[in-house]
This record gives C-alpha cells, structure tokens and sequence, in this order.
C-alpha cells in the first residue's frame, strides 16, 4: 500500500481514492473504492448498516489505513471530522473551540475571537462558559460544527451527525452545515436519513457491501436508482 498523498493532482480535486479496500479482521470492510471529490461538491453517503459508510470517512481522513488502493487527500488541517457522537474535551465550550484553533496555530487574541464567532454562528455564546460534557446531544453537535466552523475547513466529513436528535435539532444542525458550506467548505456526508439526504446531496454516494454500487447526481437517483441494493433501500427494505 502507498502512503496517502496531501497535494491534489488539480485544484479542483479534492480527495481522490483509487482502488482502495479495507480489510479487518479477515473481513472486507471496503472493496476497491474509487472515488474523485472536487471542491465545492455537496455529497451523502447512503447505505445499509455495515455497508462501509463510517469507514469510507475515516479513509478520507487518514485515521483508517487502507489495505491497498492509493489515498490523495487534504492535510488533515484542511479537513473536519465531525462523529455521530463527537468528542467532546473536559473543559468549558468555548475553550472547545479554542482549543482546536490552537491546535492549528492560531494565535491569541484572534483566537478568542475566532472562537466567539463561531459559537455566535451556531447559537452558542449563551453557552460559551458551560461545560461542554453538559450539553445535551443537540447541542454538542452544535458545538462540533462551530469547532468546524472556526477553523474554515476545505472539506467537511460528517458521519451521520443528526442520528437520534429531535427534527428541531436534525434541522438546526442541517442549517448549520449549510453555514459551513457557505464558507465554501466541501460536503461529504453520512446517513440513514433519507430526506436529509434528498435535502442536503448534489451527489449520492450508494454504498453495498463496502462497494460503490451507485455514484449518481441526487435528482437522478432519487427518481430511478440504478442498482437492486438501492432500490431496496429507497423502498425500506434495508435496514
């Protein structure tokens, strides 16, 4: 296997996968993934439990290693992972954020103030001083996002981060990934959700037995789907 690369062959591509499978544990996790992303695209990534969704972003990020197949991806300054459940560091909500920042070297006081605005963005201030473990699930996802937010990310992974919120909080967190797009941050996004997906996407990423079995422009494969395993699960009989 080769290591993953860090500087794009145009500027446009973002993250480039080729050939790439993950094998684990003598299971196939994902199998010869290929796959382009170019600045500014709006992708979901659908698929059954165990399909491979999770660990196709965890690829792109570099924190899972390919078994084989060759990785050109972003420096991971340039990305934000934001988890279902994400971590969330013992220390007030707005060193959170801080923290990220000082992580990337950003200097004080334009740290704080980056850090200010980006809870002002996601509707935090009010929280600033709280403890971020003390926040409810809505909130830290909320608190996840502006980490993101500060840092001004060229490509945003998010794995299934509106799974088991209230729709108010779906919705709230859904607006503020549009926010982060708006920055012109890239979207490459994980769910089960499929209105969300029909909301969010440009792009649909079909993934079956860690294999891409549909790469598709989301108008067209919302109204035919190409593939048995997609159509199954439109119909909701996948779970």
């Amino acid at each position: 296997m080769r290591n993953p690369q860090t500087r794009p062959l145009r500027p446009d591509i973002l993250l480039r996968l080729t050939q790439v499978s993950v094998v684990s544990g003598g299971k196939i996790v994902l199998s010869d993934i290929s796959l382009e992303v170019h600045a500014g695209e709006s992708i979901v990534v659908l698929g059954a439990n165990g399909s491979g969704k999770t660990s196709l972003l965890k690829v792109c990020n570099t924190i899972l290693a390919p078994t084989q197949g060759m990785i050109l991806t972003p420096p991971v300054r340039d990305q934000a992972l934001i988890f279902q459940r994400p971590p969330m560091l013992a220390r007030s909500v707005i060193d959170n954020v801080r923290f990220v920042l000082a992580v990337r070297g950003a200097p004080e006081p334009a740290r704080s103030e980056q850090a200010r605005r980006a809870l002002a963005a996601c509707d935090l201030s009010a929280e600033a001083s709280r403890h971020a473990r003390v926040l409810s699930g809505g909130e830290q996802q909320r608190l996840a996002l502006a980490r993101a937010w500060a840092c001004e990310p060229k490509i945003l992974l998010a794995d299934e981060p509106t799974a088991n919120l209230a729709p108010n909080a779906t919705r709230e967190v859904e607006r503020l990934i549009q926010s982060v797009q708006a920055q012109g941050t890239t979207l490459l996004l994980t769910t089960h959700n499929v209105a969300q997906a029909r909301r969010l996407a440009r792009r649909i990423l079909f993934l079956h037995d860690g294999r891409i079995v549909e790469d598709r422009p989301a108008a067209d494969f919302f109204v035919s789907p190409q593939s048995v395993a997609a159509r199954s699960y439109l119909d909701g009989e996948l779970l």
